[in-house]
C-alpha cells in the first residue's frame, strides 16, 4: 500500500473509562511503522467517564477522532457508524476493552496484502470466562460455520482487517458483528483468511455480554443462513414456500370435497375447508409473485454494480 494512503482503526467503546487511554497508547506504538493512520473512538453512549477521556486523546493526538452515538444502540451499530466515518483504504476492527492486542495488526496486514479481503483474528488462549463465554462461543461457532461453510474458527473476534470495498457491500444490524466473515462471503464475494492472534484477561471494567445474547444469535444466524443460501437465488426460497402453500391448497380442497359428499351439512355449510383452500392458494401466488418481483430487484441491482470488482492488491509500506 503507497505510503500516502490511511489505515482506518474502529474501536468501538462503551463504559471502558479506564481502557481508552492505554489502548490508544497501545494502538499508536503498534502502528509506529506506518506513516498514515486514524483511530476512531465510536462512544457507544456511555454512562461514565469514556467520551470525556477519548475527546482528552484526541486532543492531544489529531490522528484520534471521536464518534459520539445519541445513546447505547450496541455494538454492531457502533461499529457501522465507524465503518460509515473511517476515511480508510483499509479498516481494522477490534474491542475496546485491551484484551485484543494492537501488535497483532501489522500482523493482519501481512496477511491482507497476501490477495485478501478480509483477514480474521483467532483468538488464541482466550481469557473469558468458561461457561458464559467461552463454550457457548465454542458452539456457536461451529454452528456458524457448518451453515455458512466459511472456515472461520472464531467469528467472535472483534480484530479483523477489511478492504474498503468488502465494507461498502455490507451493512450491518441487530448483532451482525458476529457474523462479518460469512456476510462478506455471502454479499460481497470476499476472499478471506484467519490467523491466530492473542488474547488478554480484562485488566479494568465489566464484560458487556453474557448468556442473554444467545437468542439474538439465533436469529442472526438464521438471518445470515437464508442470506448465503439464496441471496443469488430468491426464486428458490418463495418458489419452495409456494410448493408448500400449493400443496396444503389441494390437501383441504380435497378434504371439502370429501366433506361435500360425506360429512353433513353443518360442515359444508361453514365454508370452512374451501376457505382454507382458497387461503392456502392465495398465499401460493402471493409467495411466487414475491420471488418474481426479487428476481427482478436482485437483476437490477447486479446492473447498477461495478463491471468488475477489485482484484488488484496493494501493499502497505
Amino acid at each position: 500500500m503507497a505510503d500516502e494512503r490511511l489505515l482506518s482503526i474502529v474501536v468501538p467503546v462503551y463504559n471502558e473509562e479506564q481502557n481508552v487511554a492505554a489502548l490508544a497508547a497501545a494502538i499508536r506504538d503498534a502502528l509506529a511503522g506506518l506513516p498514515s493512520w486514524e483511530l476512531l473512538l465510536v462512544d457507544d453512549g456511555s454512562i461514565d467517564g469514556t467520551l470525556q477521556v477519548a475527546a482528552a486523546v484526541s486532543a492531544v493526538d489529531p490522528r484520534v477522532r471521536v464518534v459520539p452515538l445519541a445513546r447505547n444502540f450496541g455494538q454492531t451499530q457502533a461499529m457501522q457508524a465507524g465503518f460509515d466515518e473511517a476515511l480508510g483504504d483499509v479498516v481494522v476492527s477490534l474491542d475496546g476493552d485491551l484484551q485484543n492486542d494492537p501488535a497483532d495488526i501489522p500482523r493482519l496486514l501481512a496477511k491482507l496484502d497476501e490477495g485478501y479481503d478480509l483477514v480474521a483474528g483467532c483468538r488464541q488462549r482466550r481469557r473469558d470466562a468458561l461457561f458464559t463465554r467461552r463454550v457457548p462461543s465454542w458452539v456457536a461457532n461451529r454452528i456458524i460455520r457448518m451453515i455458512t461453510r466459511v472456515d472461520i474458527h472464531d467469528n467472535g473476534c472483534s480484530l479483523k482487517a477489511y478492504r474498503r470495498w468488502t465494507l461498502e457491500r455490507m451493512h450491518l444490524y441487530s448483532d451482525m458483528h458476529r457474523f462479518l466473515p460469512a456476510l462478506a462471503a455471502a454479499t460481497a464475494g470476499a476472499r478471506i483468511a484467519e490467523i491466530p492472534v492473542r488474547h488478554h484477561p480484562r485488566r479494568f471494567g465489566a464484560s458487556k455480554y453474557g448468556l442473554s445474547r444467545i437468542f439474538k444469535i439465533l436469529t442472526d444466524l438464521l438471518a445470515i443462513t437464508l442470506i448465503s443460501w439464496f441471496r443469488e437465488r430468491p426464486l428458490q426460497l418463495f418458489g419452495f414456500g409456494a410448493f408448500v402453500s400449493l400443496v396444503l391448497a389441494c390437501a383441504f380442497g380435497a378434504a371439502a370435497l370429501l366433506a361435500l359428499t360425506d360429512v353433513g351439512a353443518d360442515v359444508t355449510d361453514a365454508y370452512v375447508l374451501p376457505a382454507a383452500a382458497l387461503l392456502w392458494l392465495m398465499l401460493a401466488c402471493f409467495l411466487l409473485m414475491l420471488g418474481l418481483v426479487a428476481e427482478v430487484a436482485l437483476r437490477k441491482a447486479r446492473e447498477e454494480l461495478p463491471d468488475a470488482l477489485p482484484i488488484a492488491t496493494e501493499r502497505f509500506a
